[in-house]
């Protein structure tokens, strides 16, 4: 969505399924999936920006705290997929009553935002976290990197039997030459905006909540779509992967009934290799 004058655009994404998704595939505790919902909504909405049909975004982020690093990857049309490094921690809730998510992620590290065309090599930038929250540090992120003026807002609500209730986020961004009372305008909307996961639990869609942000604003919808948690792995991916290791830890990775298992980290899904199957693949490695 972007105003009539072209001096603001507004992108927001229900991300309820999305994360709901990934909690059952990793089988996270609460605080785990908080912040890696979080990061996955960020990159289905910084997916959805890209030019490019086939781009990709990649978010990695560690801030030395106990969930490790969370990486997650997205689409030009904001389907995305991730994986925690550690699936299950358990923290006290935070000063605010919430989950702990900056604990988790810890505030003394990185993250890196690498952006892939296809063509040549990824472009990659980083930023030191500014809180291990998620929505302030790619809101930092594009302010130190891109010096493009962002507003980041990032939500997960998870139910007592650590299923997700309703997840989702929204990023703003002043585009060059933003007259000064566009910013005012978009500064006061800001402040008295609700959280996400209020708008979404009070039944807002995200029509809704971009129209709220630009509150006072003349608006035109550029584009929609719907997403999902895809990832794309396959038998082939796999195989490529592997013509990447020595032809001695190919044959080490069958076990004693001559089989290899491979597991793919954003979907949990499972390829299996004999040991005349891992010879093939030592003997294309070596060609």
């Amino acid at each position: 969505m972007i105003t009539k004058e072209g001096s603001i655009v507004a992108c927001g994404v229900d991300s309820t399924d999305m994360v709901g998704e990934a909690e059952r595939i990793h089988k996270t505790s609460a605080v785990v999936t908080a912040a890696l919902g979080r990061l996955l909504t960020g990159a289905s909405l910084m997916g959805s920006m890209l030019k490019g049909e086939k781009d990709t975004i990649t978010l990695r982020i560690n801030g030395g705290g106990p969930c490790g690093t969370l990486l997650c990857v997205a689409d030009s049309t904001g389907n995305a997929k991730g994986y925690p490094q550690n699936p299950v921690v358990e923290l006290p809730l935070n000063e605010k009553g919430k989950l702990d998510v900056g604990g988790a992620v810890g505030r003394d590290g990185r993250l890196a935002v690498i952006r892939d065309t296809g063509v040549g090599e990824p472009y990659v930038g980083q930023c030191p976290l500014v809180s291990g929250e998620i929505a302030e540090d790619i809101t930092g992120y594009y302010g130190a990197s891109e010096q493009v003026p962002t507003v980041c807002a990032l939500g997960v609500l998870v139910n007592p039997d650590l299923t997700v209730n309703c997840a989702g986020g929204l990023l703003i961004q002043l585009l060059p030459f933003a007259p000064e009372a566009d910013v005012a305008q978009l500064e006061q909307n800001i402040q008295g905006l609700p959280s996400i996961t209020r708008m979404l639990s009070k039944g807002m869609t995200i029509d809704d909540i971009c129209r709220r942000a630009l509150d006072g604003f003349e608006t035109d919808l550029l584009d929609e779509a719907e997403v999902s948690y895809q990832c794309d792995c396959s038998r082939r991916r796999v195989e490529k992967a592997l013509l990447t290791l020595k032809e001695e830890d190919l044959a080490g990775l069958a076990d004693d009934s001559g089989k290899a298992e491979v597991c793919c980290q954003f979907c949990d899904r499972k390829y299996y290799f004999t040991k005349d199957e891992l010879k093939d693949l030592a003997a294309r490695g070596g060609e």
